[in-house]
């Protein structure tokens, strides 16, 4: 069942949409769960350390894309999310132009309360932004839309790298050992 904005859509876009809408899952290679530096990740974020959250969300983006054989994207994490009448921006995907590469931001503060936000939360985000790339790198889809295939692609890279314990509850000591 498509999205509301797919009425407002001309054919060819139409097109594209259900060209996403049937891609449903990105698979990894279970040897690259333990080159993944997610236990990092979750210690930069508890610490609150914005330069080492980049430098492991590089690592991140850099093993995925090489794993997943598409062109390498940037990143910058930032720290409290821009907001405006439109809501609270947790990231945001550029493509590339010009040869100048993909490009993906990520926040990790929240507007109101200015707290870090959750591990799982905030590699879910990334995981989004990286699809918008492997939606034009890997799936050669001229846009990228938000489509309910789309949103059962993030899940599935982020349920192969951070699975859920029994309790639905995934800790970064989880995390860290279901990859080793």
């Amino acid at each position: 069942m498509p999205f509301a904005y797919y009425r407002r859509l001309n054919e060819e876009q139409r097109r594209i949409y259900r060209r996403s809408d049937e891609v449903r899952f990105i698979p990894l290679l279970p040897k690259l769960r333990p080159i993944l530096p997610l236990g990092t990740l979750a210690r930069a974020l508890k610490q609150d350390d914005l330069k080492e959250a980049q430098t492991v969300c590089r690592q991140i983006l850099d093993n995925l894309t090489a794993a997943l054989k598409v062109p390498p994207v940037s990143v910058a994490v930032h720290a409290v999310r821009p907001r405006g009448h439109w809501g609270e921006l947790h990231g945001l995907y550029t493509p590339g132009d010009g040869g100048k590469p993909a490009h993906v931001e990520i926040w990790m503060r929240t507007v109101r309360r200015r707290q870090v936000v959750a591990f799982r939360t905030f590699l879910r985000t990334l995981l989004h932004e990286l699809c918008h790339h492997l939606d034009y790198e890997l799936l050669k889809l001229p846009e990228s839309f938000h489509t309910e295939g789309f949103y059962q692609r993030e899940s599935s890279l982020l349920n192969q790298l951070a699975p859920k314990d029994d309790a639905g509850i995934q800790s970064p000591a989880t995390a860290q050992k279901q990859l080793v």
